[in-house]
């Protein structure tokens, strides 16, 4: 296998891992529910489920913290081993986990602590993968070596769901819940002992071998903000309109069809699984063409199309049917490939090698924490409470027209062979 694979495979197998088992739990959240939450309301026992669910997605910013500050002070290798280890640990755990008939009120807080082991080694997962392709690539082709891991997580999305559909049509409800569910975990072991194995075996990025004589006092995220602000906020401000656009478009949305448009669920779950599949044939060819002519273009596009069509697609477009919603969710998708496929490369080309892996590893999740994890409910607040049913598609346009200024005023193109701006310093 060549060097160039197994660096790809380095980066990219965590981000599977870490999609998956997002997937997974997702499509047993109910079988969790009755096995570790057991109430006499099935709603609260629901809720209660997803609240896990939720404790790790918010985990997240804490583990980008120690596993990003990890990436600037000792290297990329050693984060990465840190945070695939914790993600093996957790999942085999909770393979083995007894449930609430066995272990009582012990198994719920048993499997909550899991859940954020999982969601804290996830918050330096990506962006750490990101960092260590993006510094083994060449100047000419960072855009499209980063763009791998997103390729990845999507790739692991796919497989999730592939997954649970064939478990949910090949086994009884009695089997899934006795055994099934711990079979649907099995995969994350494989996928993190073969990426152990190839991370330990691979090597430290150049960039951060040049700058280990010399490091950067303090701590880097307070050296992000006093020395590099515009990177500090244009990482946020970006990051939210990530946050914003995947979960609304590629989690929300299946439910958001079959509530609010009597769409049936198996229909609104082909739409996305379509919209997503679109979404990863797009990502490399559009990191690519990043490559030959720069980042700023992209996100003036990409939050163009956002902010002109993510409403009116919305309002106009997805009320006359199924086949129009599925439509809009393709454009959708198109506009997100655009944006999703060169953020992570922009991100990291924001910051020196120095601090680049906390700050950009902090920023980007405290962003999905606080904008993409809230987005889902904040739309559903609004449709139900305000009767705004194109809510969604509003949203979006808003964050979007906001992020297309700020881009225009501040971001500088960060392509290292066409721009003068911050990537010069990396």
């Amino acid at each position: 296998m060549s060097s160039k694979r197994v660096l790809f495979l380095a980066g990219i197998v965590g981000n599977i891992l870490e999609w998956y088992d997002f997937v997974i739990y997702g499509y047993f959240a109910s079988l969790f529910a009755k096995l570790f939450f057991p109430i006499s309301d099935p709603a609260v026992s629901l809720i209660l489920s997803f609240s896990a669910f939720a404790i790790g997605f918010f985990a997240r910013p804490l583990g980008a913290l120690f596993i990003g500050y990890i990436g600037d002070k000792k290297g990329r290798k050693p984060a990465l081993l840190v945070s695939i280890s914790l993600m093996a640990i957790s999942s085999l755990l909770i393979i083995f986990l007894p449930t609430y008939s066995t272990l009582g009120i012990i198994a719920p807080l048993s499997l909550t602590l899991l859940r954020i082991i999982q969601g804290f080694s996830a918050g330096g997962e990506y962006t750490t993968s990101v960092a260590f392709l993006l510094e083994h690539s060449p100047k000419d082709r960072r855009a499209l070596w980063s763009s791998v891991n997103l390729f990845g997580a999507i790739f692991g999305i796919l497989l999730g769901s592939l997954v649970a559909t064939f478990l949910h049509n090949f086994l009884s409800e009695e089997a899934l819940q006795s055994y099934g569910w711990r079979i649907a975990y099995l995969p994350t072991i494989l996928l993190a002992y073969i990426g152990f194995l190839i991370r330990k075996h691979t090597y430290e990025t150049p960039d951060f071998l040049k700058e280990k004589l010399s490091p950067m006092k303090g701590f880097p995220l307070f050296s992000a903000l006093k020395i590099y602000p515009k990177a500090f906020f244009m990482s946020l401000i970006l990051s939210m309109v990530q946050g914003v656009a995947f979960y609304l478009l590629f989690v929300y949305f299946a439910t958001y069809f079959a509530r609010y448009f009597s769409i049936s669920q198996a229909k609104a779950l082909l739409s996305n699984t379509l919209a997503m599949f679109l979404l990863n044939l797009l990502i490399l060819p559009c990191a690519y063409l990043s490559d030959l002519f720069g980042r700023k273009p992209f996100f003036i596009l990409s939050l163009f199309l956002y902010t002109v069509l993510a409403f009116p697609l919305n309002y106009y477009l997805i009320p006359k049917g199924y086949f129009y919603m599925v439509i809009s969710h393709l454009i959708l998708a198109l506009a997100s490939s655009l944006f999703m496929s060169i953020l992570p490369v922009t991100l990291a080309e924001l910051f020196p090698v120095k601090i680049r892996n906390t700050s950009f590893s902090v920023l980007y999740n405290l962003a999905l924490a606080l904008f993409g994890g809230t987005a889902p409910m904040i739309a559903t607040f609004f449709i139900e409470k305000k009767g705004i049913l194109s809510f969604p598609g509003l949203y979006l346009s808003i964050v979007s027209i906001l992020a297309l200024l700020m881009v225009i005023l501040f971001l500088p193109e960060t392509h290292p062979l066409k721009g003068k701006g911050l990537a010069q310093r990396s």
